[in-house]
């Protein structure tokens, strides 16, 4: 579980094709066909091997003290983005209040939480902001056009008074296509908000093979970011 390295979009944090330089242009080629809504987004490591082992231990195992893991790999993400405002919104991505039920927490909230015990500027956490007001269908296999529709009007902001005038940090544990992070983005800026960065735990890379731990066997797979969390801890 190490941070990204190399060269990375300078607004989606994509990893930029192999061998392009740092002097090159830092925006990738889905961004510059269609600039997501957040000003930037940064990520600690890629969604790959003992990281998404981990994710999936907090998410799917609800092994809760993972989040403290990974809380201090997020409050490095968001060290990357350089936060300089005098306080900050954090806003955490929302469950569709089924999943939250059937989950027994959020995630992103529980992850943010423990980051912000890291981090050194002031911020107001806005755990009540957004609300995910309809259920969406996966987005793995939809084209970009298919991934936007599938996610739009799926979120509205509750307190605008809170967000109007802020710069606003949304986090979440993974970005995978920024499909959601973009959406929440531009309503949270419909409703006022100066400014959107998007820290994560991970991302999904393109040039990183990120599914080659997909065969793993499952039980080896969770023991072994079980001890991880043991020895971090």
């Amino acid at each position: 579980m190490t941070p990204l390295g190399g060269v990375t979009c300078e607004i989606c944090g994509e990893r930029m094709r192999e061998g392009h330089s740092a002097s090159e242009n830092q925006i990738c080629p889905a961004c510059q066909e269609s600039r997501p809504h957040f000003a930037k987004a940064a990520a600690y490591g890629a969604y790959d091997d003992g990281l998404r082992d981990l994710i999936h231990l907090l998410k799917y195992e609800r092994v809760v003290p993972a989040a403290v893991v990974l809380g201090r790999m997020l409050s490095e993400a968001i060290q990357k983005l350089g936060p300089a405002a005098d306080s900050i919104l954090v806003v955490p991505v929302p469950l569709h209040r089924s999943k939250r039920r059937e989950r027994g927490f959020n995630q992103a909230e529980l992850i943010v939480r423990a980051a912000l015990k890291n981090c050194a500027f002031r911020s107001d956490l806005g755990v009540d902001v957004l609300e995910r007001t309809r259920l969406t269908v996966s987005q793995i296999g939809l084209t970009r056009p298919q991934r936007v529709e599938n996610i739009r009007g799926a979120f509205r902001v509750r307190h605008a008074d809170k967000v109007a005038g802020r710069k606003v940090l949304l986090v979440d544990d993974v970005l995978t296509t920024g499909t959601t992070a973009s959406e929440c983005a531009r309503i949270l800026r419909k409703a006022g908000a100066e400014e959107v960065w998007v820290a994560t735990v991970a991302r999904t890379l393109k040039e990183s093979g990120f599914e080659s731990g997909r065969f793993r066997p499952e039980g080896a797979a969770l023991g072994e970011a079980s001890m991880k969390i043991a020895r971090a801890s």
